[in-house]
């Protein structure tokens, strides 16, 4: 296969993208696929990226987990919890091309070029998979359809690993030097797992996207929480820096980054909203329930819950 080429919205000729997203995130705390990035829930970030490469994309997801609308096939695992494999296998069978790009739905900063680079060695192989950092990314990686009965084995025998199928099959390992090529830092392969991740993540997006370089990192404001959001924060308040023209919205998605444990108590689980029973005062003059509201430098947010006498 010749190296594809990828003009606008042309999509890659029989190839589907599946995105993983089913996974507990426990080390993140709250659910990673709908963490706020780039003012859009994360997985509405990859998806939408993805849109302009491939014609069909699968989102593989937990039986009853929650995700935003989205311009996907949906497919729920059969059995929740089976690690990649099952997310693989899921996505594999419900994908409609011989071959698909897997990912997660935890990786922002996928390079289409290195997409098409790995697209372009399927031919001969029936997995193409980048090597990195003397580790294997399977969930950057190119599988055939043919691979399938592979993968159910292995969720028989509960190996769950991706790693197990490669020395079954014809798989195509690409070195570090070819990563190179399309991906210099490996930023492909960055995963937030951790709250400190998912900052990170924010701050090279940011970065590379101008935020710094325009000065439009220069919202302060503080957050001051009673009630039980103080009880569950043990802190009073928190002082955020947001970028110029936030809104209510994104204070409350940098707060469920800097306190994980108001989401789902305090904070909607997309970062977007309080909860019912939780309400917004700005600067003691008036509570906004509205949450595209513009945050000002140096208005003070009170956070009260309906057993604060607020």
């Amino acid at each position: 296969m010749d190296e594809p080429n990828l003009q606008g919205n042309q999509p890659i000729a029989d190839a589907t993208a599946v995105v993983l997203a089913g996974g507990k995130s426990s080390r993140m705390g709250r659910p990673k696929a709908l963490l706020l990035f780039d003012n859009e829930p994360l997985i509405a970030h990859i998806v939408g990226a993805l849109k302009h490469g491939f014609g069909e994309v699968v989102v593989v997801a937990a039986p009853e987990q929650e995700l935003p609308s989205l311009p996907v096939k949906l497919v729920r695992d059969e059995v929740p919890y089976q690690g990649p494999v099952g997310g693989i296998y899921y996505g594999l069978k419900a994908a409609g091309s011989e071959f698909s790009f897997v990912t997660s739905c935890d990786v922002a900063f996928l390079s289409p070029p290195l997409i098409l680079h790995l697209i372009s060695r399927i031919s001969n192989y029936d997995v193409v998979v980048p090597y990195w950092q003397e580790r294997f990314q399977p969930l950057h990686a190119v599988y055939r359809r043919s691979v399938l009965p592979l993968l159910r084995v292995q969720l028989e025998r509960g190996e769950l690993r991706p790693v197990y199928l490669f020395d079954k099959v014809r798989t195509c390992t690409i070195g570090e030097d070819a990563i190179r090529r399309f991906d210099p830092e490996g930023l492909s392969f960055f995963n937030m797992n951790t709250p400190a991740d998912y900052e990170e993540a924010v701050k090279r997006w940011q970065a590379l996207n101008g935020w710094n370089a325009a000065g439009n990192d220069s919202v302060q404001c503080t957050v001051e929480l009673f009630g039980v959001a103080r009880l569950l924060a043990q802190t009073k308040e928190v002082v955020l820096s947001l970028p110029e023209g936030a809104t209510l919205a994104r204070v409350y998605s940098a707060l469920a980054e800097k306190l994980p444990v108001l989401t789902n108590r305090v904070i909607a689980p997309d970062g977007s909203r309080l909860l019912s029973g939780y309400a917004c005062n700005v600067n003691g003059l008036e509570f906004v329930r509205v949450p595209t509201a513009r945050v000002n430098s140096g208005d003070r947010i009170f956070i009260i819950s309906a057993d604060a006498g607020g």
